[in-house]
């Protein structure tokens, strides 16, 4: 009986290891073995709207509107909502070929109320696509295109490969979470990608067809809004593809407390969101005998990576001591869980993130994970919920 109790216990986390490990194989597989990708514009290129949601974006939005505005043609529209801004965003905005409308709402704050309000502008002339862009991003070259084209051929979301990286001479800490982010939003979308299982809605570099943008429910504060909406879309039948060649990058902010605040924001959103829809969508998912969002399930049920190696690690220190005076089926499980997690770890930063993060960075990983552990303490005793801004560099 204890060693049925003991691997029940540990399921979940297994699991999540194994989920974690299989997306990277497939990651790999599209490595060696990639998909051909059509990147042929189609005949008639459909009308864009990019939409940009700014808060007090001064600092960083000239360049985000530079690295989209060289990307549209005539008939596209770039459509900035300056959201209870109290800098010169508005002015900034329309100095470089943006539309810009203005919201006041100090009740009502956050991206999606934002996005709401732009969406609202946009009916009254609809386009065929609006893409989603972060105030802060840089849109890569072609991107605009490619999220477009994808959208156009597969009538449903399209994301494009979000990055953060970090400028300079970045810290060990930083250069740990940029790999860490590189995993969560390149490596293992790439591996649901080449399985045909759809991916997350990662937030910046979001591209929709009007007749699901326009009745989304938007206008909420969700501290992650973008995921939440993600799954909204995947269980009403249209999940998102990945579009790999499309790339959008921004930067983690310098500062510790700017990016502590990002962290906990993240990562309190994403393990509420595990305990509020990953049961609702696995029973969708085994009613409907879709196995999309089954793996969406999966995919949304691995916590952070920094936690799921902490569970994996003190499961295995608690096996051991069981083992010494009980069964060990469970401890041998466990290594082997931890083994298999480890390697794709390893695959994946020899692939993605040794240019990031050198073999020897590798080794303070137990310093990173420790200073992490204090953000996840706070989501079981005083959990973030609300919106808050990342201060920019």
């Amino acid at each position: 009986m204890l060693t049925i109790f003991l691997l029940i216990l540990a399921a979940p986390i297994m699991l999540a290891a194994g989920v974690f490990s299989l997306e990277v194989a497939s990651s790999l597989v599209s490595l060696i073995w990639p998909r051909s990708i059509d990147d042929t514009e189609p005949t008639t290129r459909p009308t864009i709207a990019v939409l940009v949601p700014a808060h007090n974006e001064s600092k960083v939005i000239t360049e985000t509107l530079r690295s989209i505005h060289q990307q549209l043609d005539g008939n596209d529209r770039l459509l900035v909502v300056a959201d209870n801004c109290t800098d010169d965003t508005a002015a900034i905005a329309a100095k470089h070929h943006a539309k810009v409308i203005e919201r006041h709402d100090t009740r009502q704050r956050g991206k999606g109320f934002a996005l709401d309000y732009g969406i609202q502008w946009l009916c009254h002339h609809p386009p065929a696509i609006v893409i989603i862009v972060d105030a802060d991003c840089i849109v890569g070259d072609g991107a605009i295109t490619r999220l477009a084209t994808t959208v156009s051929t597969t009538d449903a979301p399209a994301q494009a490969c979000y990055l953060l990286t970090h400028s300079g001479d970045a810290s060990l800490r930083q250069r740990i979470a940029e790999f860490a982010w590189k995993v969560k939003n390149q490596v293992r979308p790439l591996g649901l990608h080449r399985a045909d299982l759809g991916c997350q809605l990662t937030g910046s570099g979001m591209a929709f067809p009007w007749k699901l943008i326009s009745s989304a429910p938007l206008a909420n504060a969700n501290i992650v809004e973008d995921l939440k909406l993600g799954i909204d879309l995947a269980l009403s039948g249209h999940a998102a593809s990945l579009c790999p060649t499309a790339e959008v990058i921004s930067e983690f902010p310098r500062s510790d407390s700017a990016a502590s605040t990002q962290r906990t924001r993240w990562e309190h959103g994403h393990l509420r969101t595990i305990l509020t829809e990953v049961p609702g969508m696995m029973l969708a998912a085994i009613k409907n005998r879709d196995p999309r969002i089954l793996a969406l399930a999966l995919d949304l049920a691995v916590p952070p990576l920094t936690m799921l190696t902490l569970l994996l690690l003190t499961l295995t220190l608690a096996y051991a001591g069981v083992a010494c005076f009980g069964p060990t089926f469970p401890l041998i499980a466990m290594l082997a869980s931890a083994a298999v997690f480890g390697l794709s770890v390893m695959a994946a930063w020899f692939f993605w993130g040794r240019h990031t993060v050198s073999l020897t960075d590798l080794l303070a990983l137990p310093i990173y994970m420790l200073a992490k552990l204090p953000i996840y303490l706070r989501f079981w005793r005083k959990r973030q919920k609300d919106w808050v801004r990342t201060d920019r560099n």
